[in-house]
């Protein structure tokens, strides 16, 4: 998928940049400074809705003539959102929260194009059910150092996925960015800025 205007991804993740290069997209990487400010009861998809738009808002006035696309994930267990870990003590913690129960991953995305006044802003949730994972597993994982940095402390692409035993719902939006719902609201929303072209999967 090819866009008119330039695309910005408004995010450090390296696991958002894989997908959208996987998927044939052109783009590059302004992260946004944003604060991740919410209360442990908030509602979920208000959360991830609200920083969502205003990480895309605060790149988009950076960058008007292109189309920014910014996200938010978090995983919610028991009404309490789990954001990310503050030291590798907090990410054990987490996980052994999560040890043996289905949680629910909520992630929203914004797109803007400031130049035109055109804005969006979707979610997606998908429930994940983790294994009963023995502590030594969890301590394993946490020191390879890849849950700090990832809602809920695990990501369902590295060792994370040893402690998962089921999902329902997009795979993808436990990574932190739902292809397909991405792909229908900019063909719902930004369809006159699309060209579709052939598209060579490079192996990796």
């Amino acid at each position: 998928m090819h866009l008119t205007h330039p695309f910005v991804l408004a995010s450090a993740s390296p696991r958002r940049s894989h997908l959208l290069a996987q998927a044939g997209f052109e783009f590059s990487v302004h992260p946004s400074n944003v604060a991740e400010v919410y209360d442990s009861g908030d509602d979920p998809e208000s959360v991830v809705s609200r920083l969502a738009t205003a990480k895309a808002d605060d790149i988009a006035r950076q960058f008007p003539d292109s189309i920014v696309l910014a996200a938010d994930t978090i995983v919610v267990l028991d009404d309490e959102i789990l954001g990310k870990p503050d030291t590798p003590e907090d990410a054990i913690c987490m996980l052994e929260k999560l040890s043996g129960r289905t949680h629910t991953v909520f992630t929203g995305f914004a797109i803007h194009l400031e130049s035109r006044r055109m804005a969006t802003v979707d979610v997606e949730s998908t429930r994940v059910t983790m294994d009963n994972a023995p502590l030594e597993l969890i301590e394993r994982y946490v020191a390879t150092g890849s849950p700090l940095d990832k809602a809920g402390s695990y990501g369902i692409q590295d060792m994370g996925a040893f402690l998962v035993s089921r999902i329902e719902g997009d795979f993808y939006t436990v990574m932190g960015l739902p292809l397909h719902r991405l792909y229908k609201r900019l063909t719902m929303s930004f369809n006159e800025y699309i060209v579709l072209r052939d598209y060579q999967y490079e192996k990796e």
